[in-house]
């Protein structure tokens, strides 16, 4: 098995791989040992909303469809059929129908069906007799009106407008599919679903264990026989502890922790990425003075936002709005109009210098 340090830092992913012998081939087999760094409230990925849950999370399900894993950018071009076998839209754009894939059971041996799609969505759109604790992302589906199911291998999305976006979301790693005999309780603290991991237990604050699901849909996967989501809150113990080669994995770390563990795990080959992740100024604009939007647009202004990547990224980042910057994120200004935003915000600062300190 390789050994796979992930690392993200805010605006960054680094990845570093521990060669063997074996170069790169893909083998079966091992435990990976990851130190995670938080407990989350539940493993319920429906009524959680930070990675916490989901990194540990979503191996145990399958979502309709998926953003492809080995692409390293999110698009709707690389949205594939997992347990979907395809989609289409009807000529309004208003229903979404999948084919289902047929032979698919759940962890506990019971067969998947249309009705557990229809069931999920019933939960999170509040239709269903069985509620979630909390529902976070009830607001994604505002404009789906009904579900409907046509025999075990059919479900049709009805729409009340045209949501291309719909494929996006459904795309995500929070949309898996849950089982209809299976309550939202007993999902917060055992799941069930139909992934390549089954769930063995949740400790909360010590750690999370998945085990391979041996009679997977997907012939020959997956490749681990487990994980152990050992949970270490602290980051720099984090860190010690793959160091001291206590984790395969780890990720969330800072660039010069990733400088560091280049020299105490010199069997790691690191590399750094941008990721969608960002600094944000948060202030609360209902109370004064914040409840000023030229107050709030001069603030934003007065960052010198490569100085901020400079001290503390080493260099090691990208100046970014309120999305994620090109090349990598689609969305993003132009660099011409960030450029200029940073010109603006320094000659702000040296402006305003006798006025209010920001």
């Amino acid at each position: 098995m390789r050994r796979v340090l992930a690392i993200l830092a805010t605006g960054l992913f680094a990845v570093a791989i521990l060669l063997e012998p074996s170069a790169l081939a893909q083998k079966s087999g091992g435990v990976l040992r990851v130190p995670h760094f938080d407990s989350p409230a539940s493993v319920s990925l429906h009524e959680e909303s930070t990675v916490a849950a989901n990194r540990p999370g979503m191996g145990i399900f399958n979502n309709l469809i998926l953003f492809k894993q080995d692409e390293p950018k999110n698009s709707m071009q690389a949205i594939v059929p997992e347990l979907a076998t395809g989609w289409n839209w009807n000529e309004e754009g208003t229903e979404l129908t999948f084919p289902l894939r047929n032979g698919v059971k759940w962890h506990d041996g019971r067969p998947f069906t249309a009705a557990d799609v229809k069931c999920t969505w019933d939960l999170l759109t509040g239709r269903s007799a069985e509620k979630l604790r909390i529902n976070p992302r009830k607001p994604w589906y505002a404009n789906l009106a009904e579900i409907t199911t046509n025999g075990d291998f059919e479900v049709t999305f009805h729409l009340n407008r045209p949501q291309p976006s719909l494929l996006a979301l459904l795309a995500s790693g929070w949309s898996p599919v849950y089982p209809c005999h299976v309550s939202a309780a007993q999902m917060r603290t055992h799941p069930i679903g139909t992934g390549p991991f089954e769930f063995v237990e949740f400790k909360p604050n010590q750690s999370i264990t998945v085990t391979r699901n041996r009679d997977y849909w997907k012939a020959d996967r997956p490749y681990l026989d487990g994980i152990e989501w050992n949970i270490i809150k602290d980051l720099s113990t984090r860190t010690l502890a793959f160091i001291a080669g206590k984790g395969e994995l780890l990720y969330g770390v800072t660039i010069p922790q990733l400088k560091d563990i280049a020299n105490g795990a010199q069997q790691a080959i690191c590399d750094v990425l941008i990721g969608n992740v960002r600094r944000d100024l948060l202030v609360n604009r209902d109370k004064p003075p914040f409840d000023n939007p030229e107050l709030r647009h001069a603030m934003s202004l007065a960052i010198d936002h490569q100085a901020f990547i400079d001290i503390l990224y080493q260099g090691e980042g990208t100046v970014g709005g309120a999305m994620l910057p090109a090349p990598d994120g689609l969305w993003g200004m132009p660099p011409d109009m960030l450029t200029r935003a940073t010109k603006q915000g320094q000659h702000w600062v040296i402006s305003r210098r006798s006025g209010p300190t920001i």
